[in-house]
């Protein structure tokens, strides 16, 4: 009796069904065991932290520019910045964030519209600063003040405040 290539086809395929149970079962028991076999006891912990924020302060006490600002001319801006966080940060961009005033009313040098303007260095910082954890770094932006032609003599000389806001990432 010859077997019909129908009943052969069957056969095969029962055949093949059986040893992929037979193997998937092979495989999901070891893999289990060699699971329960290679954990070991212990305690841990994750959390996801949340960066605080990065303060940046313009000209603190004893700290000083490399030049002063003259009419057409630029000087350089120097900030502290600190970090609070448990971890080192680069600083990424140092942007203004908001009007240039004269501090002190100084005399023929208005508060407003002093002609000094903040030049923003390039994204991203170079060279790279970083701030070690829970420290403070002086950094110093070349040419990051500029003074138009147009500003009153009275301001030369004087003390400006240049608000910025820092860019900081871990």
């Amino acid at each position: 009796m010859t077997a019909t290539p129908e009943k052969t086809s069957r056969r095969l395929a029962a055949k093949t069904a059986a040893a992929t149970i037979t193997l998937c079962l092979a495989t999901g028991v070891g893999g289990a065991y060699a699971y329960w076999a290679t954990v070991g006891a212990g305690s841990g912990a994750a959390a996801n932290g949340t960066m605080v924020t990065v303060t940046v302060e313009a000209l603190v006490a004893g700290d000083s520019p490399q030049n002063t600002l003259v009419p057409g001319g630029t000087a350089d801006v120097a900030v502290r910045a600190h970090n609070p966080n448990g971890h080192a940060v680069q600083v990424y961009a140092i942007r203004g964030n908001g009007a240039v005033t004269a501090v002190g009313n100084p005399a023929g040098c208005p508060a407003a519209g002093t002609g000094v303007t903040f030049v923003e260095p390039a994204v991203p910082l170079a060279p790279t600063v970083s701030i070690p954890a829970n420290s403070s770094v002086l950094i110093t932006l070349p040419g990051a003040a500029a003074m138009s032609t147009a500003s009153l003599s009275g301001c030369q000389g004087a003390t400006f405040s240049l608000p910025v806001t820092l860019e900081a990432r871990k």
